[in-house]
């Protein structure tokens, strides 16, 4: 099992198609449905054993959630603002403009 490269909270954009998000949960290896799966055309679909990501997604016209596999994502260097709905309900948008968990353990 690989262990995740992309962090809850970073900003990522997708490799092939014209989205970005917040990752706020990662599954280890694939845990979607069958269903799901083979809906991903076959030229484009990801192997199952590596990171997937939840992604609160957003793309030119409209917010939503993501579920990406980590060979299709690139970390977001645009600094610029995620726009989601549900952002608040997960983060805390920092003085920097990171995004940190709400439940995370402070010290």
């Amino acid at each position: 099992m690989k262990t995740a490269k992309f962090a809850i909270g970073q900003v990522v954009r997708h490799r092939l198609f014209p989205f970005r998000g917040v990752i706020f949960d990662v599954d280890p290896q694939f845990s979607n449905t069958d269903e799901w799966y083979e809906a991903i055309p076959a030229e484009v679909r990801p192997q199952k054993d590596q990171p997937f990501y939840h992604l609160l997604a957003e793309n030119d016209e409209t917010e939503y959630i993501a579920y990406v596999s980590e060979q299709n994502l690139l970390a977001d260097q645009s600094g610029e603002p995620v726009r989601h709905p549900q952002l608040r309900e997960f983060f805390n948008k920092t003085a920097d403009g990171r995004y940190e968990p709400k439940d995370r353990a402070r010290h």
